[in-house]
């Protein structure tokens, strides 16, 4: 007869099997405008985008079945002018699951509940029963033996941490303290996530100059501009990451650990009013391709380099019926007939790509008598629409120079070109930038097209590994060995 086998062991390897798998990106679909196309021809939107998760802001039963059998994981919204009836009543909370959850799985891939949206500070009169709603629904999960599938959570609102720089002393507002306590503690008992609407935009517009644009967009700040906390002295090369370490030193600041953060929106609005001069279709473009490469590349935040949060773009199509300023209006990538906005990829567009043989030795190079300010336009782009892998010239990383703007622009504008020269790509940008096969690569920053400092083939466009890329892949291994190892013993 083989020994018993520890249920905290098993649990333990689960959870285990879950960290190594990377963050992910999805969207959301609201519910507040005009002429929305069918369920089916979202869903082939989806599809057509490769977009593997979304987030209903309820849980619109055409779309629920639209979803089924795609294998597209869903999240269900219970709706702010719900909650009351689902928190104060556990046979309205067991209805709720019924109807919209347990009547569509497993054939719908539902796997988060979130329960209303910025509960605490959109409507606080419901406050009290926010808890007892998250109770309440995960009682009739047990109840529907979906529990494992599916968690529960609430989305909350940035302005729930009462001052968020520097990140380390972050604290939420103490006013909700005890209703976050319960919150926390619900998340930490059920393994379910924080969730958070993390927008930059909102970060940026309320600093009234505070914070560079630059910051909010994930572009390269200038020597005079890098953002530091001051009593971590760690760097901070864009607000989103800010954020995020914002939230987890709250958490820990109520003495809770282990909480993962999940994004469930976060955005730029393409179009604003008058007073509104930084909602334009660049600037959203410029915020959204970026952050999908910063989730997707798995480097986690300065201060939680293993963690990076999964993130829900905000939004698949324009709420052109919400109230407020035109930006309010402006968020989505889509209008509601189905055209694009802008173009967006949701895939992970700075991955290793091999290069063509002609290319090696020919390397895509600053000129140096560009004015400063035509380069950095040049390395805002290349960075940002152009998809260049630029994480090698960030803070910390073997090709940053502070004070070198020509140098950290080469390595964006070579990055670019061997990465597309094979479709059409050029060394132009604009006249900032000329070929040349005078290898510029120093150290350990090994530009693409390099026979690097050992004579062998560079052959790919990825530049330098960086140390906290190494270290995530390195564990990544080791845990993935671990856990086949453990149940190897477990099954012999």
């Amino acid at each position: 007869m083989s020994p018993k086998r520890p249920q905290g062991v098993v649990m333990l390897l689960m959870l285990m099997v879950f960290d190594v798998s990377g963050a992910f990106v999805g969207i959301t679909i609201g519910n507040d405008m005009s002429n929305l196309p069918s369920a089916t021809d979202i869903v082939a939107i989806l599809k057509e985008k490769k977009i593997q998760h979304v987030r209903l802001i309820d849980s619109d039963h055409q779309m629920l079945t639209a979803l089924a059998n795609t294998g597209i994981e869903v999240m269900v919204g219970v709706p702010n002018d719900q909650l009351l009836r689902v928190g104060q009543s556990r046979s309205t909370a067991a209805d709720w699951i019924n109807k919209n959850v347990a009547a569509y799985a497993p054939a719908t891939n539902i796997t988060y509940i979130a329960v209303g949206d910025e509960v605490l500070t959109n409507i606080p009169n419901a406050a009290l029963v926010l808890v007892p709603a998250l109770q309440f629904l995960q009682s009739a999960l047990l109840a529907a033996n979906l529990n494992n599938q599916v968690k529960i959570s609430s989305p909350q609102s940035m302005d729930m941490i009462s001052k968020a720089f520097p990140p380390s002393t972050a604290t939420f507002n103490s006013t909700w303290n005890t209703i976050m306590s319960q919150y926390l503690q619900f998340l930490k008992d059920t393994g379910s996530s924080f969730m958070l609407n993390a927008q930059p935009y909102y970060g940026y517009v309320g600093g009234q100059g505070v914070f560079p644009l630059e910051y909010a967009l994930f572009r390269s700040l200038s020597p005079n501009s890098q953002i530091s906390d001051p009593n971590t002295n760690l760097f901070y090369t864009n607000m989103f990451d800010a954020i995020i370490d914002a939230t987890y030193n709250s958490i820990q600041a109520m003495n809770f650990t282990g909480i993962p953060v999940l994004v469930t929106a976060s955005g730029w609005p393409w179009r604003g009013g008058p007073n509104e001069k930084s909602a334009t279709v660049d600037n959203a473009l410029a915020y959204n391709t970026n952050l999908v490469r910063h989730v997707l590349n798995n480097s986690g935040t300065p201060s939680q380099p293993m963690n990076q949060s999964s993130t829900y773009i905000f939004e698949l199509f324009n709420d052109d019926r919400r109230s407020g300023p035109v930006s309010e209006k402006s968020w989505g990538i889509m209008f509601s007939n189905a055209t694009t906005v802008y173009s967006l990829s949701f895939e992970d567009v700075a991955t290793t790509i091999p290069e063509s043989p002609a290319l090696r030795g020919m390397f895509c190079v600053a000129n140096s008598s560009a004015p400063h300010s035509a380069l950095k336009h040049s390395l805002d782009w290349a960075c940002g629409p152009g998809s260049a892998n630029c994480s090698a010239i960030q803070p910390g990383q073997p090709c940053y120079e502070s004070d070198n703007i020509v140098a950290v622009a080469s390595y964006a504008f070579n990055d670019y070109y061997h990465r597309t020269q094979a479709s059409g790509g050029t060394c132009s940008f604009n006249g900032t930038a000329m070929i040349t096969s005078t290898d510029p690569s120093h150290g350990s920053c090994i530009f693409a097209g390099s026979t690097g400092a050992n004579g062998s083939d560079g052959g790919t466009a990825s530049g330098p590994v960086s140390p906290d890329s190494f270290a995530s892949k390195s564990q990544s291994c080791w845990l993935t060995h671990l856990v086949a190892a453990v149940l190897l013993i477990l099954v012999m």
